[in-house]
C-alpha cells in the first residue's frame, strides 16, 4: 500500500542494525522429560496381559473344539461312539452325527423302539452294552461285530439277553455307521 501523495512517510525501509550487534538470544536449557516409570511399567503389563488373554482365548477354543467334535477316527470308534449315544443316551441328534445320511438303521430302529416300548409296558429299567469290537475293514468299508448285551431286572431276578450284531461303516472324510444288521 502506498503512503498518500504529500506525507513526510520515508519510502525507504526500516534501518535495522546488523545481527552482529543484537544482543545474544538467551538459550534455555531443553526441558527435561518428566520421567514417567509408572506409565511405562503399566503399559508392559497390560501388553503381556492382553497377549496372555488372547493366547488362553485360542487355547480355550481349540481345547472346547477338541472336546466337542465326535471321535470318528476308527471304524470301531465311530460304531462305539453311535451305540452308546443312540441306545444308551437315547440321543438322536448325537447319534446322527456317527451316521452316513439321514436317520438310523432300520433293524436297530426297530430294536429300540421295541425296547423302550417293553420298558414302558413292564416299568423296568432296560440297559444295554456291548463287550469287544471286531473290525473287518478292506479299504474304505469295514464291517465291525459286536455282541449287544439287553439287561433288564424283573422282579429283582438280573435277566440279559446277547444278540450278535454286524455294523457296516464307511470312510469318507471320516467313519461313519451305514448300517446295522442283527447275525443269525
Amino acid at each position: 500500500m502506498q503512503p498518500p501523495a504529500g506525507s513526510q512517510v520515508s519510502r525507504v525501509p526500516a534501518q535495522r542494525p546488523p545481527s552482529e550487534q543484537l544482543p545474544p538470544v538467551p538459550v534455555a536449557p531443553a526441558p527435561e522429560r518428566p520421567r514417567r516409570p509408572l506409565r511405562t511399567v503399566l503399559t508392559v503389563v497390560a501388553g503381556v496381559l492382553a497377549l496372555l488373554c488372547v493366547g488362553a482365548a485360542i487355547t480355550g477354543y481349540v481345547l472346547y473344539d477338541r472336546a466337542t467334535t465326535p471321535d470318528r477316527s476308527a471304524p470301531d470308534v465311530v460304531v462305539d461312539n453311535y451305540l452308546r449315544a443312540f441306545l444308551v443316551d437315547r440321543n438322536d441328534v448325537r447319534a446322527e452325527q456317527f451316521t452316513c445320511g439321514k436317520g438310523h438303521p432300520q433293524q436297530l430302529q426297530a430294536l429300540r423302539d421295541d425296547l423302550m416300548a417293553r420298558q414302558e409296558r413292564f416299568g423296568v429299567p432296560i440297559t444295554v452294552s456291548w463287550g469287544r469290537l471286531d473290525v473287518q475293514q478292506q479299504d474304505d468299508q469295514a464291517l465291525v461285530g459286536v455282541t449287544l448285551i439287553i439287561s433288564a431286572a424283573v422282579g429283582g431276578t438280573a435277566q440279559s439277553d446277547r444278540q450278535p450284531w454286524q455294523v457296516s461303516t464307511q470312510l469318507g472324510d471320516d467313519w461313519r455307521v451305514c448300517g446295522a444288521s442283527p447275525v443269525g
